[in-house]
C-alpha cells in the first residue's frame, strides 16, 4: 500500500534510491503535490502515466533545482528566461521551451518542447539537490481530479497502490498549480493561469499573451476539463444559490462566503474571502465537499475575477460540469 512519512533526512535517501532505481515518488511542492521519477528514464516517466491514468499527449513538468539544471533540458536560453529566473524562481513559474536532445521524447509527451519549473519548498529542493537532476513530476493526482494539497490528499488517491512512497512536507502554501508561459514562440503566451499573474509577467518582459482555449490540445497546460470532483458541480453568484437551495429536492453541498446563506439539509463550506486564502484552501474545500455524499456541490462565483482571483475563477470553471469551458488549463 501507498505510504506517508515525514519528509526528514532519511526519507530523502529513501526516495532518491527510488527515484535511481527508476520508481516514482510523491512530494510536496509549494504549489500541490508531484508525482515523480527521473526525468532521463523513459520507464520512469512511463510509470507516471500509467500511474495517473494521464494521456499520453500532455507532457510533464521537469522540476529543476536551479537555472543551471533547466539550461541542460533545453536548446536555447534567452534573456528573458534570465529576467523570468531572477524574478520568480525558484517559485510557481513553469516556463515551456525548446527541448534539448538530451531529453527523452517520453518525458515531453512526444513534443519538441520542455516545461521547466524550480521548486520553493523545502522538501521538493532537497529531494532535487540529494538527486542531483531534473525530477519530472506532475500534480499528484488522478487525472482530471482534484490535485493534492497534503500528503492524506495523496493517500486517498493512491491507497491501493503498492508502494508509492509519499513525503510529508505539509499543506501546500500556494494550493494551486504554477503558471505555464510559453516561450517557444515570438509573443510569450500563457497556458495556464497561476499564483504569478499577467501583470506580473509583463512587468519583467513585456507583452505577453492570454488566450482563451476551447479545446484538449497537446500543447502544455491546456485542458478544458480538469480539477474536478465526481459530485457535479456548478458556480452561482448569491440570488442563483438562494433560489437553487429552495426549490432543491436532494442535499447540497455550497462553497460559499457567508453560512447564513445555507440551511439544513444543506451544508456549507465556508470560503476564505481573501484571494491567496482562498487558493491555499481551494482543493481540500472540493475534496471535502466530494466526500460528503451530497447530489451536488455549489460554489458562490467570486465577485472578482481579475488579478489573483484570475487563477481561481480559472480553476472553479474547470471543476464545473456546466462551466462554459473558454479559459486555460494545466499540467502538473
Amino acid at each position: 500500500m501507498a505510504r506517508a512519512i515525514e519528509a526528514n533526512h532519511n526519507a530523502i535517501v529513501q526516495a532518491v534510491e527510488l527515484l535511481e532505481a527508476g520508481e516514482v515518488v510523491a512530494f510536496a511542492t509549494e504549489t500541490v503535490y508531484g508525482l515523480g521519477a527521473d526525468t532521463l528514464n523513459t520507464q520512469a516517466i512511463e510509470k507516471i502515466y500509467k500511474l495517473k491514468g494521464r494521456p499520453a499527449t500532455v507532457p510533464l513538468t521537469a522540476l529543476v533545482l536551479d537555472e543551471k539544471q533547466a539550461q541542460s533540458l533545453a536548446k536555447t536560453w534567452d534573456e528573458r528566461c534570465a529576467k523570468l529566473v531572477e524574478r520568480f524562481w525558484p517559485g510557481p513559474l513553469t516556463i515551456v521551451l525548446d527541448r534539448s536532445d538530451n531529453v527523452p521524447i517520453q518525458a515531453a509527451a512526444g513534443l519538441d518542447t520542455i516545461a521547466v519549473r524550480s521548486p520553493s519548498h523545502q522538501v521538493a529542493r532537497q529531494l532535487l539537490k540529494e538527486f542531483g537532476r531534473s525530477i519530472s513530476a506532475p500534480s499528484a493526482n488522478r487525472s482530471g481530479h482534484i490535485s493534492p494539497t497534503s500528503a492524506q490528499h495523496v493517500l486517498d488517491d493512491y491507497k491501493e497502490e503498492d508502494d508509492l512512497l509519499i513525503l510529508d512536507g505539509g499543506k501546500c502554501e500556494i494550493g494551486i498549480e504554477s503558471t505555464v508561459l510559453d516561450l517557444t514562440t515570438d509573443q510569450p503566451r500563457i497556458l495556464r493561469l497561476g499564483a504569478i499573474t499577467p501583470k506580473q509577467l509583463r512587468e519583467v518582459i513585456g507583452d505577453i499573451d492570454v488566450p482563451h482555449i476551447n479545446e484538449q490540445t497537446n500543447i502544455p497546460g491546456e485542458s478544458v476539463k480538469h480539477y474536478s470532483p465526481v459530485t457535479p458541480v456548478d458556480i452561482l453568484d448569491r440570488n442563483a444559490i438562494n433560489k437553487f437551495l429552495e426549490e432543491a429536492l436532494s442535499s447540497v453541498v455550497v462553497l460559499c462566503f457567508e453560512a447564513t446563506i445555507v440551511n439544513p439539509p444543506h451544508q456549507a463550506i465556508i470560503m476564505p474571502e481573501f484571494a491567496k486564502q482562498y487558493t491555499a484552501y481551494l482543493y481540500e474545500a472540493l475534496r471535502k465537499a466530494d466526500s460528503r455524499g451530497a447530489a451536488r456541490i455549489i460554489i458562490e462565483r467570486p465577485k472578482c475575477a481579475t488579478g489573483n482571483w484570475e487563477a481561481i475563477v480559472d480553476r472553479l470553471e474547470r471543476a464545473a460540469t456546466n462551466a462554459n469551458k473558454t479559459q486555460p488549463d494545466a499540467h502538473g
